[in-house]
């Protein structure tokens, strides 16, 4: 995994190295083990390498093929190998033991529908020489970043939107992002982001810039076509658990040290459990893997992250950051993450990665994306009911309130709540009244319509929150947690094969006696502890964060006071003591967010 970098002279003008390099030294801890750049007329790419597969100089980037092509590139192609055989059979040769070669082979070949044999996560760029293009691509669900943008005659690109800002004079919130966050909590559900004319290439799209008449067109390549596997529940969870298995294996694949983040939820403990045990069948030592506890007893997670640590026997490593801990990070964090964020959970996770850079495990595991896939949250259970039938409906609302943390009368709130856009939009705007009405207009409603419309269709509801309002910000929260301390995260439960069988899997077995993620559970039922495996209570993470609030209480009244932007969105002066906790944070968030990188609002 590593970062990269690109800028494009549209006047045809040289690009000076300096240039590039000063927005490539923006990334270097995404790749602190070397740097290179390549030039050629009008462009230039940058890249930085954190070195995980083929640590030698063989592994350099921007790396050279066939004097055909040039490519810099951040990710990992976990089935490189596969893939390398097959193109030795068709007289291709490698110099290298990289996937970064194989990409390139794999281009030659099959051109840009190269990337559909990919599986991995990837972010791209090829100088195609003989076509005189600069062909990018973003994998499937979005876990490596891409950012681009058009500014004084320029096309740049990049791992992350500081490297973006170096061209603009003055930065400009995007009010309609803001207002989405603020008032709905949607991050990063568009190809906007939060700052004016700074976009993202979506996952599951190609960019091909032409570098005759400089210009460029967007494509997707990839979706999730609704399909159903037909078959009987033990069927399904035996398809389920090769496919989770193969998955692991192949991220296991490292010429570095590999660990686990393990919550102690059911995700986490799952690939903990499955990875130690493949580890283990190759190596002496115990399989790492780190927790961070949280000091509040509601939230902490440490006994079931304990009891997964003694039955899969691993290097367990707890953390437990302090409010000072928090209050010390919230500088680093907010300029890290680059855009507002939903809550302190995530300094959690940061603390997770720096433990990890402490310790020497570069890469590590984690359990993102199996609540989008597996049906995992409780907000999941209207849409699921209503694929039932009457007597189907009946019966599966009374099992989803015995066995999950929802009492029957939350259970017919979130009914209510989820599948009724009005009455969703009518609480939002009452919450956010201090906010003016010609901002608040700019909040993106419609989206809120269509997902209630979704909770009609659990395939639809679980597609929408895959690519838009669920799964996007938290790749990114993900992304620039680890990458911030150089570690290389792999996600398990969107490998694309996963995917697509939890997805087709019959709607009465991914929910089942109102069990959230049966597949799942039935998986590992017989390598992890029961009371692990048949938890009703769901955190993952979860940070103290009454207690670290209250610890900044004052900073947070001050910042919210002095931010340029709120004063301009909001009514009059904000009363912060009437606000809920989740208002606080995402007020200060902004606030700080405005300071720490000098935003304005138009």
């Amino acid at each position: 995994m590593c970062g990269i970098s690109g800028i494009i002279n549209k006047n045809k003008q040289p690009i000076k190295q300096n240039e590039i390099k000063k927005i490539n030294d923006l990334i270097a801890h995404r790749g602190p083990d070397d740097e290179g750049f390549y030039i050629e007329k009008s462009f230039a790419f940058g890249h930085r390498r954190l070195s995980i597969i083929d640590l030698s100089s063989d592994g350099h980037q921007p790396m050279h093929y066939l004097d055909k092509y040039v490519i810099t590139y951040n990710g990992e192609v976990y089935n490189y190998l596969e893939i390398k055989d097959e193109l030795l059979k068709e007289g291709y040769i490698f110099h290298s033991h990289t996937d970064t070669e194989v990409i390139l082979a794999s281009y030659d070949k099959w051109g840009q529908g190269c990337v559909n044999r990919f599986n991995g996560m990837w972010a791209f760029a090829i100088y195609d020489k003989e076509k005189n293009i600069i062909f990018c691509s973003r994998d499937r669900f979005g876990v490596k970043p891409f950012y681009y943008a058009e500014v004084d005659g320029k096309f740049v690109f990049g791992s992350e939107i500081k490297q973006l800002l170096e061209f603009y004079e003055e930065r400009f919130v995007n009010k309609k992002n803001l207002m989405d966050y603020l008032v709905i909590g949607y991050e990063n559900h568009t190809n906007e982001t939060f700052f004016e004319n700074i976009f993202k290439l979506q996952q599951s799209h190609n960019l091909i810039y032409d570098l005759i008449n400089n210009r460029f067109e967007i494509k997707r390549y990839y979706d999730i076509e609704q399909r159903e596997l037909n078959l009987d529940l033990t069927s399904s969870v035996n398809e389920y658990r090769s496919n989770l298995m193969d998955s692991i294996k192949l991220r296991l694949r490292s010429d570095v040290k590999v660990g686990t983040c393990l919550s102690g939820g059911l995700d986490s403990s799952a690939i903990a459990a499955i990875a130690s045990d493949i580890y283990r069948s190759k190596a002496t030592d115990k399989f790492i893997a780190i927790h961070a506890q949280s000091s509040e007893k509601t939230s902490d997670e440490s006994f079931f992250a304990q009891e997964v640590s003694s039955s899969s026997d691993l290097d367990l490593n707890i953390i437990e950051p302090s409010g000072e801990d928090f209050s010390n990070r919230i500088d680093d964090v907010i300029y890290t993450q680059e855009e507002p964020f939903g809550g302190p959970s995530i300094f959690m996770q940061y603390f997770v990665m720096k433990k990890a850079k402490e310790i020497g495990c570069t890469v590590l595991l984690d359990g993102q994306g199996g609540d989008e896939t597996l049906v995992g949250y409780e907000r999941y259970y209207p849409a699921y009911l209503m694929s039932l039938g009457f007597t189907g409906f009946v019966k599966g609302f009374f099992n989803a309130s015995k066995n999950s943390k929802l009492s029957l009368k939350q259970l017919l709130a979130y009914f209510v709540y989820f599948t009724s856009s009005k009455i969703r939009i009518k609480r939002l705007k009452t919450k956010n009244n201090f906010v003016k009405k010609e901002y608040l207009e700019l909040t993106s409603f419609d989206v809120l319509e269509k997902n209630a419309k979704s909770y009609l269709n659990l395939f639809a509801l679980q597609h929408e929150e895959i690519f838009y309002t669920q799964m996007p910000h938290l790749l990114r929260y993900e992304d620039r947690n680890s990458m911030r301390h150089s570690i290389e995260t792999r996600l398990p439960f969107i490998d694309y094969r996963v995917v697509e069988t939890a997805l087709s899997i019959n709607n009465q077995y991914k929910i089942r006696n109102g069990w959230t993620k049966y597949i799942l559970r039935k998986t590992v039922e017989n390598i992890l502890p029961k009371n692990v495996v048949w938890r009703k209570n769901k955190m993952g993470f979860e940070a103290p964060a009454k207690s670290w609030l209250k610890t900044i209480e004052n900073q947070m009244k001050t910042a919210i006071e002095e931010s340029n932007i709120i004063k301009m969105i909001a009514v009059k002066k904000v009363e912060f003591d009437k606000l809920d906790i989740e208002q606080k944070w995402k007020l200060f968030n902004i606030a700080k967010w405005e300071q720490i990188y000098n935003v304005k609002i138009g």
